[in-house]
Order: structure tokens, then C-alpha cells, then sequence
């Protein structure tokens, strides 16, 4: 597929075609209160760290979202341990306060359903590290979430994000895709993203029926959803898994 890889600062115009673009997230993984106030800004606020590829025909099939922070500020290269929620909000509080960032964090690589299994998350990833070098940054962190983890919710992730094939590549794809590009395993987040919701909004965002106690498998979740019935709410916590992209 021939593909225009351009920044939204560039053509500011194709905000809504990009925001308009489908997608196959599970629902409840919208939900976080974090990236739900968080993750918009991106756009509006920090549009040069917003990439998109359009196909032949001028529609959009992928886009990329960054964002860069201050990780070595105090001094510490610790990747936090809340990881994609916590980097978002480091993000936009140095930006408030004009701090100046030395590392790029990549938020989001999403590929249109009809354009999936043809190699564009890859080809977005290396086009976000292009963009951070270009920008002056010598290295990208990523709080990966590994793609086919959801189909072994109860392996520890720790577990998981560091199992090989025989050629010494990652299991999972999506953490193939990052160790083909360069990256390496730095570290697990072990609370990435946190979804609370009652039973009721539960029920609504996954269909089932949310009322035993316990640990509940929800398709496309990475680990199971703690419930509390008699508590009327619910609780995923998503670790996910920080790489390292030198540039």
C-alpha cells in the first residue's frame, strides 16, 4: 500500500478526518478517566506530534500520537511505574509550566479494520521515531501494550512480556514490531491504565452480566476485571509494558 505519512501541524485540516477514522477498540478501554481527559488535548495542543497516512485515495488509514515530557528533570530515568496514564499527565503539567521535555512518549498507533495485517503499525512507529529525531530527541519510550496478551489474561505480565521465539524475538507481535525497530524490554507498568466503573456501566460496556465476585475475564482485556458486587463496582488496572527506543 503507498502510503502519505504527514504531522497534523502540517495540515491542520485533517483533524476531523482523523478523529473520524475507525477503529477497533474494545469499549471499556475508552473509559479511563485519565486518557479521557488527557488524550483530546493531543490533537488541539501538541498537533506536531500527531502523524496520519493516507492511502492512495486520500483516506486516512493509520495515525500515530505522542507526546514529550520531562523524564530526566529530577534527575531519575525511572519510567513510571503508571505508565501510559501517568505519562500523559507528566506530558501536558510540563507543558503548563513550560518545562522543557527531553523524551518523547508514543501514546497511540492506531490502524483503520480494513487496512490491518498489511504492516502500517510498524511503518507508523518507525515514522513517530523519525519525528522525534527530527525534533532534536535521542530516544522514544513506548508503554506498549502487547496485542495478543488478552488471550492469556491470567499469565503474570512480567511473564509474558519476556518470552521469545527460537530466532530471540518477543512472543507477542506488537512487542516484535517495537524490537525490530530498535527497542528493548525496559520495565513493566504495572497500573498503565485504570477503568472503575459501577456494574451497571460494566454491563454496558462488555454485555456480561458483572454480578459474581471476583476476578472476570473480559474479552480483550489484557488481565481480568476485579468485581465487587456487594460494593456495586468494578476495577481493571492494565499493566503494560515500557520499551526503550534509542534514536
Amino acid at each position: 500500500m503507498e502510503l502519505k505519512v504527514s504531522s497534523l501541524a502540517d495540515r491542520p485540516e485533517m483533524l476531523g478526518a482523523i478523529l473520524d477514522m475507525p477503529d477497533t477498540w474494545a469499549e471499556f478501554t475508552t473509559q479511563d478517566a485519565v486518557g479521557g481527559a488527557h488524550y483530546p488535548r493531543i490533537p488541539v495542543e501538541l498537533p506536531e506530534y500527531v502523524l496520519f497516512a493516507e492511502d492512495e485515495g486520500g483516506e486516512v488509514v493509520a495515525h500515530a500520537y505522542s507526546v514529550p515530557f520531562a523524564l530526566h528533570a529530577d534527575g531519575c530515568r525511572e519510567l513510571p511505574a503508571r505508565g501510559w496514564d501517568e505519562v500523559l499527565v507528566r506530558a501536558f503539567s510540563d507543558l503548563r509550566r513550560g518545562v522543557r521535555p527531553d523524551t518523547v512518549s508514543a501514546i497511540s498507533i492506531v490502524v483503520a479494520p480494513h487496512a490491518q495485517g498489511l504492516g502500517l503499525s510498524g511503518r507508523m512507529l518507525s515514522a513517530m521515531r523519525d519525528n522525534a529525531r527530527a525534533k532534536g530527541f535521542t530516544e522514544v519510550v513506548a508503554p506498549v501494550r502487547p496485542n495478543a496478551k488478552h488471550l492469556e489474561p491470567h499469565t503474570p505480565m512480567a511473564e509474558y512480556a519476556h518470552r521469545v521465539r527460537e530466532d530471540g524475538l518477543p512472543y507477542d507481535p506488537w512487542l516484535r514490531v517495537h524490537a525490530r525497530a530498535g527497542a528493548t524490554i525496559d520495565s513493566i507498568a504495572p497500573a498503565s491504565m485504570t477503568v472503575s466503573g459501577s456494574l451497571e456501566q460494566w454491563r454496558r460496556w462488555t454485555g456480561l452480566p458483572f454480578d459474581t465476585q471476583g476476578d472476570i475475564e473480559v474479552p480483550g482485556a489484557l488481565v481480568p476485571v476485579r468485581c465487587e458486587p456487594e460494593r456495586g463496582y468494578a476495577v481493571y488496572v492494565e499493566p503494560n509494558v515500557w520499551m526503550r527506543h534509542p534514536l
